[in-house]
């Protein structure tokens, strides 16, 4: 071990106790909304979140699109609050809001004053149970869905490619259906199928509070109970059940030529499993090993070998998405050097997985990468609304309390050993699909 490496190690041995997690309380209301409640009194600040278990995997069939529609949609009116009344609110009060969709779930968060978390409260359980909308609201913000796809994706030939490479992985798995939804589905999506959405998931027994921040859980407990406890659960919620990938039993390939790509790449993904309640090993060697092949380019394998060494590569990266109800991916990615084919490319990366297996783990850059994980979890411990997306992200893909709490653990737990046998698992072309986007007149040149 480097003395740079022991002394950052040293270091973080030193400070580690002042930067503890924060506590961390949980309870369930009796409608079935679950409560997670992050202390942090170092500021007068709060992140209020509420999380539905809902998200773009969960659509009815034909219906793309339909969740991160509604999303939009719950920035409209109810019978208490005007359209836009409650992001006004909150930048009248000095906070700020937003809304994100997944494939897993659907999400709403406020940072704002210690002292407005009522406020929130009231606004948020209000929109869970009376939002109302009009045929008017439909049409205006599906034109503004239409148009953010317009803008974001089909004018865009590397969102293309990356929409068309994902529906090419997942075959079955409604993760192949894009969030903002396939163009002529979403152009369909109706009042009726925005209510029905509304009225099916957003419902407290399909949802999660999390609230960060210079908070007492007593207090939170009882604001919880005055606006979310008095709300009606969904006794009719569906059962979470989607469909399966089949076995994928050869590899998949696809080139996506457009005469707008400046760059070409050469990226394959790999079916992986993600973390999974009470069983989470198998992911933190993952994590490990995206970190050792494509982390830092400067010691990654991957950027040594290929952008360093050889000079056939101006960027590599290799990417693993652990947060996941279902199957996730595990990707490679290689932009190489000009006069360097995508062929001579993808060959150089197989090349350079294939030598990592063969030689094994460095161990000096094995622990430094440990030692910045343990680093990048104390300094999020800073950040309020990092704390509650860490918690909300995970409950709302079937992780507990105790999985997030345990995690930095599995981490520091992975060995080599670990690492070698997580790759040997998920490196196999016949569970992968690999993509070349490339501009034909470009490609053309650097074959001759």
């Amino acid at each position: 071990m480097n003395r740079l490496l022991a002394f950052a190690i040293s270091l973080l041995a030193v400070t580690g106790p002042a930067f503890a997690e924060q506590p961390v309380t949980t309870f369930k209301l009796d409608n079935g909304m679950q409560v997670v409640v992050i202390e942090d009194h170092r500021a007068p600040v709060v992140v209020h979140m509420v999380w539905y278990k809902v998200g773009a995997a969960d659509e009815p069939p034909g219906k793309s699109g339909i969740a991160h529609f509604l999303e939009h949609l719950m920035f409209k009116g109810t019978d208490k609050m005007a359209p836009g009344e409650l992001s006004d609110v909150v930048a009248a009060n000095g906070g700020n809001d937003n809304a994100f969709t997944s494939w897993d779930y659907t999400g709403y968060f406020q940072r704002v004053a210690a002292d407005r978390l009522e406020l929130m409260m009231r606004m948020e359980s209000d929109r869970m149970l009376n939002l109302r909308l009009t045929e008017a609201d439909v049409k205006t913000e599906r034109d503004v869905i239409l148009e953010e796809r317009a803008q974001r994706i089909d004018s865009d030939p590397g969102a293309l490619f990356g929409e068309q490479r994902r529906a090419a992985q997942y075959l079955n798995h409604p993760y192949g259906i894009p969030i903002i939804g396939w163009r002529q589905e979403a152009s369909k999506l109706s009042l009726k199928d925005a209510l029905s959405f509304y009225k099916t998931y957003y419902a407290p027994n399909d949802a999660i509070l999390v609230v960060a921040g210079d908070v007492q859980p007593d207090e939170v407990k009882t604001l919880a109970e005055k606006y979310y406890g008095v709300l009606p659960a969904n006794p009719n919620l569906p059962e979470r059940i989607r469909p399966q990938e089949p076995p994928q039993l050869a590899e998949r390939r696809m080139t996506f030529s457009d005469e707008k790509i400046a760059q070409p790449y050469v990226i394959r993904s790999y079916l992986a499993p993600e973390r999974d309640p009470g069983d989470q090993d198998r992911a933190a060697a993952l994590v490990m090993l995206s970190e050792l092949l494509g982390g830092n380019p400067a010691t990654s394998v991957l950027g040594q070998k290929l952008q360093f060494e050889q000079k056939k590569a101006i960027y590599t990266s290799a990417f693993y998405s652990a947060l996941a109800t279902d199957d996730t991916t595990f990707g490679l990615v290689i932009v190489p050097s000009q006069g360097v084919t995508l062929a001579e490319g993808e060959a150089a990366l197989d090349a350079a997985v294939q030598q990592f297996m063969k030689d094994g783990v460095d161990e000096v850059q094995f622990e430094r990468i440990k030692m910045q994980l343990r680093a990048s979890r104390i300094y999020g411990e800073d950040n309020v609304q990092s704390q509650a997306q860490k918690y909300g992200s995970a409950l709302a893909t079937g992780l507990t309390v105790e999985d997030v709490r345990d995690w930095p653990n599995r981490l520091q737990a992975v060995t080599t050993e670990d690492v070698l046998a997580a790759a040997r698992d998920v490196f196999n072309k016949d569970r992968a699909v690999t993509g070349w986007l490339t501009n034909p007149a470009t490609q053309e040149a650097v074959s001759q």
